[in-house]
């Protein structure tokens, strides 16, 4: 069976609460944009840039389709206030921004088209967003295949020995946060290259992090690959230097919230240190994202909004204290990676390296 985090049929969603896994497997109904306003804002019901986009957009369909509207003008307007607002749950990831762009530009043909009614344009807008969930699957699939025979090509270059695998011609890698069914509409990103790899029956292992300090690797990652059984083992955030000191690595496949025209990469807290440590031993580090995720109006990482999260995520773990009561805590939710430590970037229209990213804008 497969996982899905977002369930959406005929105008009715509901989303895994993800702050109740792996202990509890529940949905809650998302009934409009508030309540995926909430839930995208908590970081842990809805999180992973795609599906930040999907079920944002999704919630103001749910909305739209409750509703009859008289005047264009009248659902333009709802339809412009109701991105804004979900535009500011989440700053960091670029892909809910990008989406509400586009469905904006679509209203706005739609209202100065005097052929389309008001209950036309509803139509369509609505099977605009629904058609969403269908894409970002394609997509994933894409990046998966994509970012497998890039890895796999590599090793082969290295040397099946000293290309991170186990001499057979399979490999092992690493990745960080969570990037598969659970942060997208299904299959996955950088999780959706470890599937593609699996699948291929040329993946030896895979090696997850826990993703202090909301331990989405420990409960998430590694839900999804248990449930796939996909061979995995589960280490500490601060393993990682040791472990590719002392076993062979591949690649290390990698998510992402926003790229930077320059191949600047924000991603999960943690991620520039696993690069610094994959310069160091040498070990190929790759970004696997929708092409919605390249912000082309960002020159450079210095220029992407890092969210800062509350000190409870670092003070505690579920309602049990673990530091020290009066310490101060810094708990930036993102770091971004360099450009000159990515290997390349993987998307459903290829794989690039960071500075051939800029002649992509106008495709």
């Amino acid at each position: 069976m497969t996982l899905e985090a977002i369930r959406y049929h005929n105008g009715t969603l509901e989303i895994l609460d993800q702050l109740l896994l792996p202990g509890e497997t529940k949905y809650i109904p998302i009934l409009g944009v508030e309540d995926g306003w909430k839930a995208i804002n908590k970081m842990q019901q809805v999180r992973g840039a795609p599906a930040i986009a999907i079920v944002g957009c999704l919630s103001l369909a749910v909305e739209i389709s409750k509703e009859e509207f008289e005047k264009k003008k009248t659902l333009r307007r709802e339809v412009e206030g109701k991105l804004n607002y979900l535009i500011s749950a989440r700053p960091t990831a670029v892909n809910l921004k990008i989406a509400a762009d586009e469905l904006m530009s679509l209203v706005n043909a739609l209202d100065k088209d005097d052929s389309i009614s008001a209950t036309e344009m509803q139509t369509r807008f609505i099977a605009e967003i629904e058609a969403m969930l269908e894409k970002d699957l394609a997509d994933n699939k894409a990046i998966g295949m994509a970012g497998c025979n890039l890895i796999l090509n590599a090793a082969v270059s290295n040397g099946s020995n000293g290309g991170g695998g186990g001499g057979d011609g399979t490999v092992r890698v690493l990745t960080h946060c969570n990037t598969g069914s659970l942060a997208t509409a299904g299959y996955g990103t950088a999780l959706g290259v470890i599937r593609a790899l699996h699948a291929s029956r040329r993946l030896e292992h895979v090696y997850c992090t826990e993703t202090r300090p909301y331990n989405q690797g420990a409960r998430l990652t590694a839900y999804e690959l248990v449930h796939d059984k996909v061979p995995s083992t589960l280490i500490c955030d601060s393993a990682v230097s040791a472990l590719m000191k002392t076993r062979s690595i591949a690649a290390v496949i990698v998510g992402a919230d926003r790229v930077a025209a320059n191949g600047d990469t924000a991603n999960k807290i943690g991620t520039y240190q696993i690069a610094v440590t994959a310069k160091y031993h040498s070990v190929p580090f790759y970004v696997a994202a929708p092409f919605t995720s390249i912000d082309f109006r960002i020159a450079n990482g210095e220029n992407i909004l890092i969210e800062e999260r509350p000190d409870r995520e670092m003070t505690h773990v579920g309602k049990y204290r673990i530091a020290a009561p009066g310490i101060s805590c810094w708990n930036p939710a993102f770091d971004v990676t360099p450009a000159e430590l990515i290997t390349a970037i993987i998307t459903e229209k290829g794989v690039f390296k960071p500075n051939e990213l800029r002649a992509m804008e106008v495709s």
